[in-house]
């Protein structure tokens, strides 16, 4: 018999339903179905909305998802930038920050302006209850206890938790996760929620890959799925890799490796090259699209192991999209299997520099608002 929260779950999928289709899609009783949306309305977590088209009598009201009733918080947390939002329960941004800091900034000074930052766009909804916060992180992360497991982008990181700077702001329940698994469950969340088989390209600093097969999240067991820039590659033999190994792709075609090798004043970042790229600087255009190579010989073993009906890019390096896929497809459909690639769509992340605080609080309202947690409350 379905619970309270598998009814949300199916308010929430369907956007409008009346309680007959509740009843005919449940097999609950019309009894059953009156408590089971009380118990919702009670929370506010559903409204009554206009009236469906009568078919004769009293026309049914509909119920729907009322997605304003509390917000999730979000911290996409990288090496140079971090962005923090405020989002309601549909994942919606309704406020945004960007806090820019220095390279290799431990949690100890990074993490109390994050909770600072995320209070002040609080601020802003005065009232609004805290159902939850997503938090991600470049490399492994040790998802039970809120901490980086392995991650050579930020040092002094690795196993230190995160959720008791949080605590300071709410006691909702926070979920930490690596950075391209958000911008995975962000694309899930959003148009290409009918897509199963994904692959997320995140090309930054780093490089990693968000695996989707058969509609689930694939992390690995021990977390690590996606580590694809420590992949070794021919044509970055004996260049050392900030990992301490040599080898790996990143070291030809990560952004830190990129800007290292441009060595140009006012280059700091790979947002900085794709700048200049735009502006029409030739070496700049010609090391993203390198790039663009470089990760498509790679990346190919992994759509012919994987066959994704769609390769999405994302990260800073999308900003110079054009460029860099020029490259991606030269390589990905030279060294990929014709049939792998029969129906592959390369295209850029839905939701371009917000993917990652989107995904982190579609991550977030994926724990909150599980069936198994509504039940809880």
């Amino acid at each position: 018999m379905s619970t309270v929260g598998e009814v949300l779950a199916l308010i929430r999928d369907r956007r409008d339903v009346t309680r007959a289709e509740i009843g005919h899609l449940t097999g609950l009783s019309r009894t059953a179905v009156a408590s089971r949306v009380a118990a919702l309305t009670e929370r506010g977590l559903v409204v009554e909305t206009e009236q469906a088209p009568s078919t004769g009598g009293r026309p049914a009201a509909l119920l729907s998802f009322n997605a304003d009733t509390g917000v999730v918080l979000s911290a996409a947390i990288g090496r140079s930038r971090t962005r923090v939002a405020v989002c309601n329960l549909a994942g919606d941004v309704l406020d945004l920050a960007d806090i820019d800091q220095q390279p290799d900034l431990g949690p100890g000074d990074l993490m109390p302006d994050v909770v600072k930052r995320l209070d002040a766009l609080l601020d802003a909804r005065a009232g609004a209850r805290v159902y939850g916060v997503g938090v991600s992180l470049p490399g492994t992360v040790d998802r039970v206890r809120g901490a980086s497991l392995d991650s050579p982008i930020l040092p002094g990181w690795d196993g230190v938790e995160l959720r008791p700077y949080l605590r300071e702001l709410t006691d909702a329940p926070v979920v930490v996760d690596n950075d391209v698994n958000v911008i995975a469950l962000a694309e899930r969340s959003g148009e290409r929620r009918a897509i199963d088989d994904l692959l997320v390209l995140k090309v930054s600093t780093g490089i990693g890959a968000g695996i989707i097969t058969g509609g689930v999240l694939q992390r690995g067991a021990v977390q690590a799925a996606g580590e694809l820039g420590h992949n070794k590659t021919p044509a970055a033999a004996g260049l050392p890799c900030r990992c301490g190994d040599s080898g790996c792709l990143e070291a030809i075609a990560g952004g830190w490796a990129l800007v290292a090798e441009l060595g140009r004043g006012g280059v700091n970042h790979v947002r900085d090259l794709v700048r200049i790229a735009h502006e029409g600087d030739a070496d700049a255009r010609r090391m993203i699209r390198d790039s663009g190579r470089h990760i498509g010989e790679v990346i190919a073993a992994a759509v012919n192991l994987l066959n994704p009906a769609v390769l999405v890019v994302a990260g800073d390096m999308a900003g110079a999209y054009e460029i860099f896929v020029a490259g991606l497809r030269e390589t990905l459909y030279g060294n990929a299997t014709a049939l792998a690639t029969r129906v592959l769509q390369v295209a850029p992340s839905t939701y371009g520099d917000r993917s990652g605080v989107i995904g982190c609080a579609a991550m977030a309202l994926d724990e909150v608002l599980s069936p198994q947690a509504i039940d809880a409350l």
